[in-house]
């Protein structure tokens, strides 16, 4: 199966000379669930926001679908970004708009900038948005507003806006850290169930280790921005995660 993410030799050094990545090599296989492990600090989000260039590295190389992203820029840049989709642990919803136009700003990358401003959004971009909605079952919500919605309608909106991407990457960095455990078992059933449908690649940062291996066919740990363990889901032990969260990360 071919790589659909690749790291080579990345290091993150942040200004104020803290290291961020150390020396990551991994390959991501094109439609892997990778759940990505670790305590607060260690690198987690970091190495998530380097694959669409939300952070910047050191040195190093990064390639998605075999091509180098490093010196992206404008309009490369806009392409990536809209081909990998990012889901928050805060959601980034418009929360005085409706449902509806939050999942239409999925496909501002496709519209001049005027456009997507003025919500001059096709019919068939309209229709995309009802079955996006219809794919995280928040159809009835298509007209409410954001904020009245509760933490976990939100996040199944923020994932229906990630789908009129049309990506075949989404990283989502802690998207069930604010949830409770019922909601946090529904929207991961849905990236699942994105992952398994339609074939997305999926790497997502999470702290609890019960959920990572109920949903992911690899696990990776980073601990003090290097990778500590990797591991297709049937090697992992529950014992294993003991050496990841050991408290040794800066």
């Amino acid at each position: 199966m071919e790589s659909i993410i690749s790291f080579k030799d990345v290091k993150k050094v942040y200004p104020n000379g803290n290291v961020g990545l150390k020396n990551i090599n991994l390959d991501i296989k094109k439609g892997e669930f990778v759940a990505i492990v670790g305590l607060s600090g260690a690198g987690k989000s970091t190495l998530l926001r380097t694959i669409n260039k939300m952070h910047d590295i050191t040195s190093g190389d990064i390639l998605v679908n075999g091509e180098s992203i490093v010196h992206y820029r404008d309009k490369s840049l806009r392409k990536l970004r809209r081909n990998i989709g990012m889901i928050f642990q805060s959601f980034n919803l418009v929360k005085q708009s409706t449902v509806q136009r939050n999942v239409l700003n999925g496909r501002v990358g496709y519209y001049p900038t005027w456009k997507s401003v003025l919500g001059l959004f096709s019919k068939a971009d309209k229709q995309k948005a009802v079955e996006a909605l219809r794919s995280v079952n928040m159809i009835e919500k298509l007209y409410a507003k954001v904020d009245d919605l509760s933490g976990g309608q939100q996040q199944r909106v923020a994932i229906a806006r990630t789908l009129m991407q049309d990506p075949n990457i989404i990283l989502a960095d802690e998207p069930i850290a604010s949830l409770d455990p019922v909601t946090s078992s529904a929207v991961m059933d849905d990236l699942k169930r994105l992952n398994e449908e339609l074939g997305m690649t999926v790497v997502v940062n999470l702290h609890s280790v019960r959920i990572a291996r109920t949903y992911a066919s690899r696990i990776i740990g980073i601990r003090a921005g290097e990778i500590v363990y990797d591991q297709p889901i049937e090697n992992v032990k529950k014992e294993d995660f003991a050496e990841i969260y050991a408290n040794k990360a800066k």
